[in-house]
């Protein structure tokens, strides 16, 4: 809760300060995001995956891999909340760990792959030319192909695991941060300020990094926020298709690979951990929509 003093220094119209033009601008962001329910909605959903899954040894008192083979596919109960699996797993506890995996996967592409789209897209914009022609080129070879093929040709051409996963995701994600940081980059490369920052002697790396990179984030964090829920089910089909997450890791496809012939009878074994890859895909989707409204210019 904001105190009225404090925000009507946010919500001032003339700035005395960077500082206070900063904060206000933030909070003016906030506010435009609260105005807008489902992006809320998605905000929660996320914070309450990554908390409980980051608390998952404090909320279960089962281990992900215990195994108790005489309470096998029991159903939902006091015990088990969401019953136990073909080896008498706790199905609850694996989701908590799964999160950390799955998420911790996709943490880890968005990490590789926005600063190198952003790098490449904004040098690409920028210098024009040959160069920005051989890098998006290149950029396109990627993009011709769907990203889950490309991925699992990377991930045969390693090994299954983990690692291998997030490399071959990544490798398959960066294009079209690059494609979206040069357009924002071609809007910016003949404005006033850029020939200022010329004209004080700035090199090109320095007017990049700089001046024209900050400018090319808004955008591309919203992007990121909405390819959210196709990497998660990007790494959740390579851990279907054995090439991500290998058993007996509680990641969230692997989990339903592994439970996918109980279907029909035991149905909470692989629905469970498709309600998971559901729910935490949607309120990225919401989330995005939500950052798209407020930092898009063409939006408000």
């Amino acid at each position: 809760m904001i105190f009225p003093v404090s925000r009507a220094w946010l919500l001032d119209e003339t700035p005395a300060t960077r500082r206070q033009a900063i904060w206000g601008r933030r909070y003016r962001l906030w506010l435009g995001l609260q105005a807008n329910p489902m992006a809320m909605i998605g905000l929660v959903v996320i914070l309450a995956v990554l908390v409980l899954s980051s608390l998952a040894p404090w909320l279960t008192s089962y281990q992900p891999g215990f195994q108790d083979l005489a309470n096998r596919l029991a159903p939902p109960s006091a015990a088990h909340w969401f019953g136990t699996d073909e080896l008498g797993r706790d199905i609850y506890t694996r989701i908590l760990y799964g999160g950390r995996t799955t998420l911790g996967m996709v943490i880890a592409v968005v990490v590789l792959t926005a600063p190198l789209g952003l790098l490449i897209g904004c040098v690409a914009g920028y210098a024009g030319g040959w160069l920005d022609k051989t890098l998006m080129r290149v950029t396109d070879i990627f993009l011709s192909f769907p990203r889950l093929i490309l991925a699992l040709a990377f991930v045969a051409a390693l090994k299954p695991g983990v690692e291998s996963a997030i490399l071959a995701i990544a490798l398959t994600a960066w294009p079209p941060y690059a494609r979206l940081a040069r357009a924002e980059t071609m809007q910016f490369r003949h404005s006033d300020f850029i020939a200022a920052c010329k004209l004080t002697g700035a090199t090109p790396l320095r007017i990049i990094v700089r001046h024209i990179m900050p400018l090319c984030v808004p955008s591309l964090v919203v992007r990121i926020t909405l390819d959210m829920s196709s990497i998660i089910i990007t790494a959740a089909s390579l851990g279907f298709l054995g090439m991500g997450a290998q058993p007996p890791s509680p990641e969230w496809g692997t989990m339903i690979a592994t439970a996918r012939r109980f279907l029909f009878s035991e149905w909470w074994v692989p629905l469970v951990p498709c309600i998971a890859i559901f729910m935490t895909s949607l309120a990225f989707n919401f989330l995005g929509d939500g950052l798209r409204d407020v930092l898009d210019p063409k939006e408000r």
